[in-house]
């Protein structure tokens, strides 16, 4: 059978940094221990200087109890399409792995900019910064456009 997967195009790049830019949020999957099972979240989710999503977690969620025994993750990006079937929208899927970020520096203020509402709980000592390293990206680009991505194809070294 032949792989529906086509050959990285610099359209799928492009298409991939800018899915990254955009995000404001994400769906992250983490390997519970307990069940064994994936466990889902909806994180709020945006990416730094680098290009690198960060997310701000609280120490309190079931995610970040199995991050810090397990770092292997994935992150579910969804460009929003204005109309339309959402199925047909483009999405980024990315293993990842996540470490948390020891000192967040300009972080702060980057994420109450993107993120307003967040003032109301970003300096509660429960919750931290955690970087979401890309190891791997898929790219599904619509009806028969799927792409495997690097992070250099992302932009990330």
């Amino acid at each position: 059978m032949k792989d529906p997967v086509r050959s990285t195009t610099d359209e799928a790049r492009d298409q991939g940094r800018q899915i990254l830019a955009a995000m404001r949020h994400a769906v992250l999957a983490v390997n519970d221990p307990m069940t064994g099972h994936p466990h889902l979240s909806k994180i709020a989710c945006q990416i730094d200087g680098a290009g690198v999503p960060v997310a701000l977690l609280s120490g309190l969620a079931v995610h970040s109890r199995v991050l810090a025994g397990d770092p292997r993750a994935a992150l579910l990006v969804e460009a929003q399409g204005g109309r339309g079937d959402p199925m047909t929208w483009p999405r980024l899927s990315l293993q990842v792995t996540a470490s948390v970020i020891a000192d967040p520096g300009g972080l702060r203020d980057r994420w109450l900019a993107a993120h307003p509402k967040a003032a109301v709980f970003i300096d509660l000592p429960d919750f931290r910064f955690w970087r979401l390293l890309p190891q791997a990206g898929f790219l599904n680009a619509g009806f028969g456009a799927a792409f495997r991505l690097s992070p250099a194809d992302l932009g990330i070294a």
